[in-house]
Order: C-alpha cells, then sequence, then structure tokens
C-alpha cells in the first residue's frame, strides 16, 4: 500500500475531482480541512493548508509542484474526454515515449496526476 499527502486549497472540490471523475472512495472527509480517499492501494490525503499537523509541517505547505503519482488506464483518450467534458485542467498535451502514452491532468488545487497508458504490444 502507498500512501500520497497533498495540500489542498478546496477539500470539497478535489473530493468531488477524485471520487467522480478518478474513481477515489472516500474513507473519511471533515468538509474543508481533511479527506482521505483510497483506489486500490493507494490512500490519497488531503490536508487544507495550516488544516492539522500535515497541513503546518515543514513551514507552509501549498499545492503545485510537480511530484505525482501515477493511475494506469487501458484507455488514455477515454479518460482523457471523461475528465475534459467536466471542464479538468491539464498540464501540456499527451506525451508518447517507447513505454507508452501519459498526460497530466490537475485536481482543483493544482496538484498533478499522471495518467499512463502502456504501449499497446503487436503480436
Amino acid at each position: 500500500m502507498a500512501s500520497v499527502r497533498y495540500i489542498s486549497n478546496d477539500i470539497d472540490k478535489s473530493v468531488d475531482f477524485y471520487r467522480g471523475r478518478l474513481g477515489f472512495s472516500v474513507e473519511k472527509h471533515n468538509p474543508g480541512k481533511f479527506a482521505e480517499l483510497t483506489r486500490d492501494d493507494l490512500h490519497l490525503f488531503l490536508n487544507a493548508p495550516g488544516a492539522g499537523s500535515a497541513g503546518k509541517a515543514g513551514g507552509n505547505p501549498h499545492p503545485g509542484g510537480w511530484s505525482r503519482f501515477m493511475i494506469i488506464t487501458d484507455d488514455l483518450d477515454e479518460t482523457i474526454d471523461e475528465l475534459r467534458e467536466p471542464g479538468a485542467s491539464f498540464r501540456g498535451d499527451v506525451a508518447e515515449a517507447g513505454a507508452g502514452r501519459q498526460i497530466l491532468p490537475e485536481d482543483p488545487s493544482g496538484n498533478v496526476v499522471e495518467l499512463f497508458e502502456y504501449a499497446k504490444r503487436s503480436s
């Protein structure tokens, strides 16, 4: 199991994004302050800036940056379409290399998630 913590400017919008668009389940939700979400063996903890000790650790944490976790998808284009319909933001376009294709959607606070599709192998 892996755990990731993101700082979120709007916990409730972020919960809607991860649950409604990326298939996470909500384990705990303290509106406006904290949420714990799960998907497969990933636990995602969301903290409002300054909320709890994690919201204060290391100085003045804020959302954004380039650190991210990856969600593997079998159909990247369909996943992108599902995110674009409600207006998700992306950092750049689909990048493609030998191993596969990826794109970086942002949650409502600007935290990055990597969506990755392995290259199709020809027989």
